[in-house]
């Protein structure tokens, strides 16, 4: 039960910081560094897989781990470096395969990925401390 919890909680942060982030923080500067290559619309069922995968990822790899430990600092650490490793595997494929991908928008998408992954395995180590 702890686990779904937290698995809840996670995904609860990590979607609406990312909600906020894509919708209205960001948005018109990736939509300048793509042009075309924005879609006008999201696909949805893409965006859902990867919000429950890429939060299980985060509950295995930093939440559990944290909370074994009662650690909300292994929380962040474990959670940055997944968000470094996911984000800038993505990103760096990109610039390694596509033409004019652009270098700039990269380095800000991984320090994205980077504090957003952080910030919700913190959130969902927190949310599981206080509500279990």
């Amino acid at each position: 039960m702890v686990t779904l919890k937290a698995y809840e909680f996670t995904l609860v942060a990590f979607f609406s910081l990312d909600f906020l982030w894509l919708g209205f923080v960001a948005r018109g500067y990736y939509a300048s560094q793509l042009g075309s290559l924005m879609r006008d619309n999201i696909n949805l069922p893409a965006a859902a897989g990867f919000y429950v995968v890429y939060v299980a990822g985060i509950l295995f790899f930093a939440v559990l781990p944290a909370l074994n430990e009662e650690s909300w600092m292994r929380a962040i650490v474990n959670g940055a470096f997944l968000g470094l490793l996911a984000y800038g595997t993505y990103d760096m494929t990109n610039i390694a395969t596509l033409r004019n991908w652009p270098v700039a928008m990269s380095v800000v998408d991984i320090a994205w990925g980077t504090v957003l992954t952080a910030g919700s395995a913190w959130a969902g180590y927190m949310l599981t401390r206080i509500f279990n």
